[in-house]
């Protein structure tokens, strides 16, 4: 369930809340091979099932990449900023990988506005999450992304 904001002003009143959870995102080996296409990693431990069953992880596995790149969809999931003009994806700070995404597994996102700062014509948003494997012990990425929305 989203949190549905409309203005900067009412964006500013979230800083320090947590977002909650969002809903589940599936990472299919599909996904994974279109994310491969995309970029030209084709490394045998995305792409190569048969393989990848030797491997170090038993199983294909997402890229870093695509796992922090699911961050957006996942994000929607949980915050919806309404009357803005403009939304920007500014950067990302102290990003980790600390578990691997296997094929076929889910991940959700779990988030808080951490800050919310004032740049010429509107605000910079701060989120902290952590994107979690369903059932894993160890989140799949934890990162700090930078967001502005102009009024």
């Amino acid at each position: 369930m989203s949190i549905t904001v409309n203005g900067i002003d009412e964006l500013k009143e979230l800083a320090g809340s947590d977002l909650g959870t969002s809903d589940w995102i599936e990472v299919t080996q599909e996904r994974i091979d279109t994310f491969a296409d995309a970029t030209g990693d084709h490394q045998w431990i995305h792409v190569d099932p048969e393989r990848a069953k030797d491997g170090p992880f038993g199983a294909t596995i997402a890229h870093g990449y695509l796992t922090l790149s699911l961050f957006i969809p996942l994000f929607t999931g949980l915050l919806d900023v309404q009357g803005v003009t403009t939304k920007v994806n500014y950067g990302l700070d102290k990003v980790r990988f600390p578990a691997p995404v296997k094929a076929g597994a889910r991940i959700r996102l779990t988030g808080r506005l951490a800050e919310v700062q004032e740049v010429p014509g509107g605000v910079q948003i701060a989120v902290d999450g952590s994107i979690e494997i369903e059932g894993g012990a160890k989140p799949a990425a934890v990162l700090r992304s930078l967001s502005r929305f102009y009024a």
